[in-house]
């Protein structure tokens, strides 16, 4: 039996419901083109804004691996290890507008059947701001791009009107949301810190904002290690370093606890799930709890001769998911999304050792 794996989410037609992230696989025309030839569903652009944009003089991303044998978690290249996770601090594409819009129209008309998603991002606080948000969704719209990704969630940005700055707040969420879909008519993902005490809200605020998916998570705020024979950090620009974002395996727990809560708060809605995907398991995982779409970025990153854009990898994807929904009878992941969600519960609904019980509270005289 031949395995179809359309997928539809937002109103898209996903040939495989797998997407390369918003990063350094998706920051170039060329690319983005071996990504498809490769057979990846879709592509969210590396974010596109006005402002100038220059990165650190020196390393921009890391892998961090870990083994048995000390140190247990390093960059440091070692026999017996595997990956453990990827930091960064990596700002926004640097290529501007004019340059990006003729390619995003070559890749389309090359691939009309493969999904292009432009991450965006301006500023917030004035007029001027959200008429760049919407400059920058018209332009990307009018050469073919099939939706947008409101980058709300970036970690390290200088500005602080920008990224994961203005997502704990729910009406710039909201003016950002009405700048842009005043602007266009496409789906519009928004892309939340997972970093956020007030997620569940955010995300509230977006859909009713208009938001067709919430996109998470982005990397989480972290630092690098320290070697503590040379006290240097294992990345760095003259000795010093700043706040990056951790992605990879060692998010993926805690990225699943976060697509969870926004999806049992909002079962109707649709998330695009990310964060640790390394395989078939990772993303079956993020489908139980409610995501309709899958973002991959450090394992594509990770794939050695792909060029980053994890060749191997989508042709694995596909083909263990294929082979699971045949063995199990499934026609879609829809046949299994959300499974898990009833089954995620408070504390206190946890059985305990005793049936008396009350949660720690201390019995009234």
């Amino acid at each position: 039996m031949t395995i179809d794996l359309t997928t539809h989410f937002t109103g898209l037609k996903f040939v495989n419901p797998f997407v390369l992230a918003s990063a350094p696989p998706t920051e170039s025309k060329r690319k983005i083109m071996k990504a498809f030839d490769a057979g990846w569903g879709g592509v969210v652009t590396k974010t596109i804004g006005l402002h100038p944009v220059e990165n650190v003089a020196g390393p921009k991303t890391i892998y961090q691996r870990t083994g048995e044998t000390k140190p247990y978690v390093s960059r440091e290249k070692r026999p017996d290890t595997v990956s453990h996770s990827s930091w960064n601090w990596e700002l926004i594409s640097d290529q501007p507008l004019d340059q990006w819009l003729p390619d995003l129209k070559e890749i389309k008309t090359a691939y009309p059947d493969r999904m292009v998603i432009a991450s965006i991002m301006a500023g917030a606080g004035n007029d001027e701001e959200m008429a760049n948000w919407q400059k920058l969704a018209r332009a990307c719209v009018d050469v073919g791009c099939d939706a947008l990704e409101l980058n709300l969630s970036c970690p390290h940005m200088d500005r602080k009107d920008m990224g994961a700055h203005i997502a704990n707040d729910e009406d710039i969420i909201r003016w950002v949301l009405k700048a842009v879909t005043d602007a266009v008519d496409v789906p519009i993902w928004v892309k939340l810190t997972p970093s956020s005490s007030s997620l569940v809200s955010g995300a509230a605020a977006a859909y009713a904002a208009g938001a067709s998916s919430i996109s998470l998570c982005n990397t989480f705020p972290s630092l690098p290690l320290m070697d503590p024979e040379t006290l240097k950090f294992e990345v760095e620009v003259d000795g010093l370093v700043t706040s990056g974002g951790q992605a990879g395996l060692a998010i993926l727990n805690q990225a699943l606890e976060r697509v969870s809560s926004i999806s049992r708060a909002h079962p109707d809605q649709a998330i695009s799930g990310i964060g640790g995907i390394k395989g078939f398991r990772e993303a079956f995982n993020f489908i139980v709890h409610g995501a309709g779409n899958l973002q991959i970025c450090t394992a594509a990153m990770e794939e050695k001769g792909s060029g980053g854009v994890g060749v191997k990898l989508i042709q694995e994807l596909t083909g263990d998911l294929s082979d699971y929904l045949e063995r199990k009878g499934y026609a879609s992941i829809e046949d299994f999304r959300g499974i898990a969600r009833a089954r995620i519960v408070e504390h206190s609904q946890i059985r305990r050792k005793s049936e008396d019980y009350n949660g720690g509270y201390a019995e009234s005289a």
